[in-house]
């Protein structure tokens, strides 16, 4: 495992919630919790937007070191799993309903 990863009872709200609001995070979060476990190089092509690698990488790291995801070695690639189970121990609820409300509003953009 890579280091930078918290203890469940580590996870701070404002680390994650400040995780959660940039877009490009939001977005991969998404992604993983839509199709589970993905690896860094398929995450980074199934957003909308494309993005450099020391730019994912750098949202890797905040992500990981917030305690929204794993971030494991597998081959010459790493492994991203969204840490849904301690995020809802730690914080009941917050990451479907940030989910929810992102996804409302990517519905809006679209309808307007």
């Amino acid at each position: 495992m890579i280091t930078g990863h918290p203890d469940p009872a580590q996870i701070k709200l404002e680390n994650v919630l400040s995780a959660l609001g940039h877009p490009i995070r939001l977005e991969i979060v998404r992604v993983l919790a839509e199709h589970g476990e993905r690896t860094c190089g398929v995450v980074g092509t199934q957003l909308s937007t494309e993005i450099s690698k020391s730019t994912l990488t750098h949202h890797w790291r905040v992500l990981r070191d917030s305690g929204v995801i794993w971030q494991r070695p597998h081959g010459r690639e790493h492994l991203l799993t969204l840490r849904r189970d301690d995020l809802q121990l730690r914080y009941p609820g917050l990451l479907d309903s940030v989910l929810r409300g992102a996804s409302e509003e990517a519905s809006d953009t679209a309808g307007s």
